[in-house]
């Protein structure tokens, strides 16, 4: 599949500010309601690139800011839970919701609301190795239908290169937010979930017992997440994700991108995110691999 088939807007993407979206999950509305969204001091983001443990920390953010009850996991959806900002759900859910409110987004940083910036509001943002968020993404591609076929893996990368070369470089490193935001990475997440969540609380400023500490670290795992049909996307129609073609949960570990990637493709996909990264200081922990 051609990367140009991708670069411009169709029945299934739209264009936003040269991002494509999905029409399946963004409307012109949805759009112009992130643009005047009313950010709240207290509201706490998460911002991913898609595949990057998103559907993870909207398991993870609401018992960490409810004292480690689980009843909204188990009850809500997950993206009326912890709803997409830019979404279509996003107008009908946040108004309703209490505060503080846990938000996600995979917008980059010059397309979130002015509001945003001007507020208290605190930001998590997660990385991801790109290898593993490209197989990931492949797979998802693969299962729904709202998405273009990504035809074979090595055509798929040269597809998400064309349009994802900055993944890592718009990383919304900016003086605006100060210590408003901090980072973490999917593989510290794998490594030691409960030392992640530590700094997650100090940074909210938010105080749980160990128990309940314990509870978010012992079921907020890929495992119960499969199981739970509040998180595991078996709500949505086989006809939206077809889970005979790909699980939408697969491994959810660090390095998969291992037994997909040729020394030919690998050689290919670390020579344009050097490229990218070119000129900056940012280490992350996959560097090394």
């Amino acid at each position: 599949m051609p990367a140009e088939q991708r670069m411009a807007e169709s029945d299934i993407c739209l264009l936003y500010h040269d991002l494509l979206l999905s029409r399946a999950t963004h409307t012109d509305k949805s759009l112009q309601f992130l643009e005047n969204f009313q950010v709240k001091d207290d509201d706490v983001f998460a911002i991913t690139y898609p595949k990057s443990g998103t559907t993870w920390i909207q398991e993870l953010l609401p018992p960490l800011m409810n004292g480690g009850d689980f009843t909204s996991v188990q009850t809500i959806p997950n993206w009326d839970r912890v709803p997409w900002l830019g979404s279509t759900r996003a107008p009908l859910v946040l108004d309703t919701m209490s505060s503080p409110r846990p938000i996600v987004s995979h917008m980059p940083y010059h397309l979130m609301p002015a509001t945003l910036f001007k507020s208290k509001a605190k930001v998590i943002y997660i990385t991801r190795n790109p290898k593993d968020v490209a197989v990931s993404f492949f797979y998802f591609y693969k299962m729904a239908s709202f998405l273009d076929d990504p035809g074979t893996f090595g055509e798929f990368i040269d597809t998400f290169l064309a349009g994802n070369g900055e993944l890592l470089r718009n990383i919304w490193r900016n003086p605006e937010l100060g210590d408003r935001i901090l980072y973490i990475t999917y593989e510290e997440m794998l490594e030691d979930l409960r030392s992640v969540l530590n700094r997650v609380l100090m940074f909210l400023g938010q105080e749980i017992s160990a128990e309940a500490l314990d509870r978010v670290v012992s079921r907020g795992t890929l495992e119960n997440m499969k199981n739970n049909k509040m998180s595991n996307y078996s709500l949505v129609p086989e006809d939206v994700l077809d889970r005979k073609k790909s699980t939408f949960f697969r491994k959810g570990i660090s390095g998969d991108w291992k037994n997909h990637f040729s020394p030919e493709l690998d050689a290919k996909f670390t020579a344009v995110i050097q490229e990218e990264m070119k000129g900056t200081n940012i280490r992350f922990p996959w560097d090394e691999e």
